[in-house]
């Protein structure tokens, strides 16, 4: 049971890019960041919080850019979807070296190395204790991992989407273009969508206004910002 006083959440979608997992590099996993993300989880675990996450493939292969280059959209979005499976297990092998139980769940069905995605199972590994990666996205070409966040967030009735991107919130430009852009501590997501800030793809920010979940955008890279917003400290934007 999660202590009222720790935290007011029982359980959390984390969503993060597969860019965060690049570090100083230029592609790629490393596994000092790998690290770095499970033992947060695994401090946010240990409020008894359960935590699910989605993980992006971008540091692999993003299939929107795929597609600009030429290739076919569906073809290049199920390229998209395999990365995110790398990324799954090298957080999944983080996880455990925390000494979390883990699954990943994959939206495509690859049974050697993940199970498929059903929501029952998925829930029960949760309520067990277990942290889960959601892999491949939604499984569908054409959706974003943004929307699959959503979507599975939905799916398994958490409290909250943790976004977690690489400045501390939503601004009204990009901040490392637009030094005095304007940072907002929070918005509705009409707002978000009629100012076009694209912290999320409309389709996922759409998903969460229709179903009221909120979303908590927050830098990644500040020590311990994932267990300050499982706790409810005020961290980043929120999006209401």
């Amino acid at each position: 049971m999660v202590d009222a006083k720790s935290s007011p959440y029982r359980r959390l979608l984390l969503k993060l890019s597969g860019e965060a997992l690049i570090g100083d590099g230029e592609y790629g996993i490393a596994p000092t960041i790998v690290e770095q993300i499970a033992s947060q989880v695994a401090q946010v675990h240990g409020l008894g919080i359960e935590v699910a996450v989605v993980i992006g493939g971008g540091n692999i292969f993003r299939g929107v850019k795929g597609a600009a280059q030429g290739m076919d959209r569906t073809s290049a979005d199920y390229m998209g979807m395999l990365a995110t499976v790398i990324n799954a297990l090298a957080l999944q092998e983080g996880f455990e070296r925390q000494g979390l139980h883990t699954r990943v769940m994959s939206g495509i069905e690859m049974p050697r190395v993940a199970e498929p995605f059903i929501r029952r199972r998925a829930m029960r590994h949760l309520e067990k204790g277990r942290v889960v990666v959601f892999a491949a996205g939604t499984g569908n070409p054409y959706f974003t991992t943004d929307t699959a966040a959503a979507l599975r967030a939905m799916e398994i009735g958490a409290d909250a989407v943790l976004k977690a991107t690489k400045v501390d919130g939503i601004y009204s430009a990009d901040p490392m273009k637009v030094p005095d852009a304007t940072r907002y501590d929070a918005l509705t997501y009409d707002e978000c969508l009629a100012k076009n800030l694209r912290v999320m793809d409309a389709t996922a920010i759409s998903l969460c206004r229709e179903n009221e979940m909120p979303i908590i955008v927050f830098k990644l890279a500040e020590p311990g910002n994932i267990l300050r917003v499982a706790r409810g400290q005020a961290v980043g934007t929120t999006i209401r």
